[in-house]
């Protein structure tokens, strides 16, 4: 019992060693340490003051159409998030429609996360997300290229990413930061086509009849997280998603 005990606390302190380490490694970056300096007092007066404490995850949700970047947090001990800002895409790419080969230009439209804190990029910062996924894959086809490289990033430049001012995503690299490095391994990253309504489905539709079935079942994940205020889970089934 003693062993297993010990062993327990072992991992568990590893655990914390490495959530720790996270931030520790980041802010070693002159960029990072600047968005630090200059963001997360302040930042983290209106977290605090919001009810989400020192530990807290993070969700994105981005429409296409809208031009809209929602940063959604919640504390640890909370089961639904809530709303803490909203930015604006400073440029755009592509049309309605998801990306589906290499160099379309196209944003992705669909249900991902972050698998990259990038503190040296080209564009100030950025943060990756995992695309292409398995639905994105089906799209494309074995023949094609489905491309890759998608970032939130700075610079106010895109052909297919979602591109914000240098001083916002310093923001909202540093709240993923600081939600990466109290353990939330995942961030959600949703992409919109629009906000998905049942009037706007039918506006966008009959302008893009080929995304229909495709754009229904993403209303599906909008429509959940819109009642529930947590994050829908999704499977991905034969080029669409099925949301449970």
């Amino acid at each position: 019992m003693k062993l297993i005990c010990l062993t327990f606390l072992l991992s568990l302190n590893l655990m914390v060693n490495a959530q720790n380490n996270f931030k520790a490694t980041q802010i070693k970056f002159e960029r990072v340490e600047k968005a630090y300096n200059e963001k997360w007092e302040t930042l983290r007066k209106f977290v605090q003051a919001d009810g989400f404490g020192d530990r807290f995850s993070m969700l994105i949700n981005a429409y296409k159409s809208e031009g809209k970047l929602e940063v959604w947090l919640k504390a640890d001990a909370d089961k639904d998030y809530k709303l803490f800002r909203t930015y604006d895409f400073c440029a755009h790419s592509g049309t309605l429609g998801p990306k589906v080969i290499e160099g379309d230009g196209q944003t992705p439209e669909g249900f991902y996360y972050i698998n990259v804190f990038n503190p040296m990029s080209n564009f100030h910062l950025s943060l990756g997300i995992n695309y292409p996924n398995t639905v994105d894959n089906a799209r494309t086809g074995k023949d094609r290229k489905p491309g890759g490289d998608i970032y939130i990033h700075g610079n106010c430049v895109t052909v297919g990413c979602i591109p914000l001012t240098d001083e916002k995503i310093k923001e909202i690299y540093v709240l993923a930061v600081e939600a990466r490095n109290t353990g939330q391994e995942k961030i959600p990253v949703n992409i919109y086509p629009f906000k998905m309504t049942n009037i706007n489905m039918k506006k966008y539709i009959t302008q893009f009849p080929a995304q229909a079935n495709f754009w229904k079942s993403l209303q599906a994940g909008y429509l959940a997280f819109e009642q529930h205020k947590i994050q829908p889970e999704v499977s991905e089934v034969k080029g669409i998603y099925v949301v449970k």
